[in-house]
């Protein structure tokens, strides 16, 4: 189902993969990405749609979880839920149930905080627990969590290591772009027992999907001719998605200025109108956390510019895909200090480490200033 269109009919079996399509009701409303062989719905980008859906396998404390809730894989546990997300519309109903859409979506009744318990620690039973959560639909290898708070819906990740220093990049991140004046997902910090999580507000609504990139340009396969980059935008254009130079540039100063290691294409995206089908432009900035040099292993790296999301050549620079820097005003970041020290904990691991988050900004700043310069 996609909100309150029938999709397709189809048999799955006790693991949650799809045996059998029966019938197509619109092809219109498949997800993104998922192509037609000989008019029929391929079957193998239909379950690899509902196992990257799922909870990654490789998410720390999963197999645990799984064995407590006697689940066999986190697809399963993704049809405990109908496959419910609080990223888009999408979700499946069982033949036999007369479920309604306005009586079970995540983003306007209650769901359960039972599986986020679970995942973050804080229950040891799978007794009497409730699966329908969309904790059971959320990606990444982090841990994370969905909550309520005053009604809104809001996504709680925890960080890597003894560092955890991506929910601080976060933060950092949200700030340096509130300075900078680049539409993005507002980030703040949480604390739940001796624990701090990063906290921000789902910005999808009941009304929109989240495409991420990968679906986006896998819908057409890419010529010969052309780069992921170019590719990319003559997708864009071809689906009238509006703004989308100003956002990709955006996106690409960001990531170059906090030296973001992970923006591959499923961590940025397109917002869909779910009625319409329309692309409404791109999703506000989003999941920065993987950058500033976030552990030991990769600070030394973070001085050199990464290649993500749009491979280039050794000799050019991501930079060179900026169309324009007349909007960027980089004295802004002058205070950097100021922030970076107000935001990452005043502890003996970050005594010296905060110093070095201020050098490797400076530096980025530094270069990407002459940069301009010369261009």
């Amino acid at each position: 189902m996609h909100k309150n269109v029938q999709i397709l009919d189809m048999e799955m079996d006790d693991r949650g993969y799809v045996e059998k399509v029966y019938k197509l009701y619109n092809v219109n409303h498949l997800p993104v990405g998922i192509h037609m062989i000989n008019d029929n719905v391929n079957r193998g980008e239909l379950n690899d749609w509902l196992r990257l859906r799922s909870i990654p396998a490789s998410r720390k404390g999963i197999e645990w979880a799984l064995q407590q809730l006697n689940i066999s894989t986190t697809q399963e546990l993704l049809v405990k839920s109908f496959g419910l997300s609080l990223s888009d519309q999408y979700w499946i109903k069982p033949v036999d149930q007369d479920l309604r859409w306005d009586d079970i979506n995540f983003f306007n009744n209650d769901f359960s905080e039972d599986i986020g318990d679970l995942l973050f620690g804080l229950r040891d039973s799978s007794e009497n627990i409730n699966l329908i959560s969309p904790d059971n639909t959320s990606d990444g290898n982090l841990k994370k969590r969905w909550k309520i708070i005053n009604k809104g819906r809001y996504l709680l990740k925890s960080g890597s290591g003894a560092l955890k220093q991506e929910i601080y990049n976060e933060v950092l991140a949200s700030k340096i772009m509130d300075l900078l004046d680049i539409e993005h997902i507002e980030y703040n910090l949480i604390k739940i027992g001796d624990e701090s999580y990063s906290i921000c507000k789902d910005f999808i609504n009941d009304n929109e999907d989240l495409i991420p990139i990968f679906r986006f340009i896998n819908q057409k396969k890419m010529s010969q001719n052309d780069s992921s980059f170019t590719h990319l935008i003559k997708l864009l254009e071809e689906y009238n998605v509006p703004n989308y130079r100003k956002d990709l540039d955006q996106m690409l100063v960001i990531d170059y200025l906090i030296a973001n290691e992970d923006r591959h294409y499923n961590n940025f995206g397109l917002i869909r109108d779910v009625n319409t089908l329309e692309y409404k432009g791109f999703a506000p900035i989003y999941d920065n956390g993987c950058s500033l040099g976030y552990s030991n292993e990769h600070f030394g790296e973070a001085f050199n510019p990464k290649w993500k999301p749009f491979m280039t050549n050794k000799i050019q620079n991501q930079l060179e895909l900026v169309s324009s820097f007349d909007w960027l005003d980089l004295e802004k970041l002058n205070n950097i200090d100021v922030l970076v020290n107000e935001i990452y904990p005043n502890t003996d691991l970050y005594a010296k480490r905060k110093e070095e988050i201020i050098n490797l900004i400076k530096y980025r700043i530094k270069k990407m200033k002459e940069y301009i310069n010369k261009k």
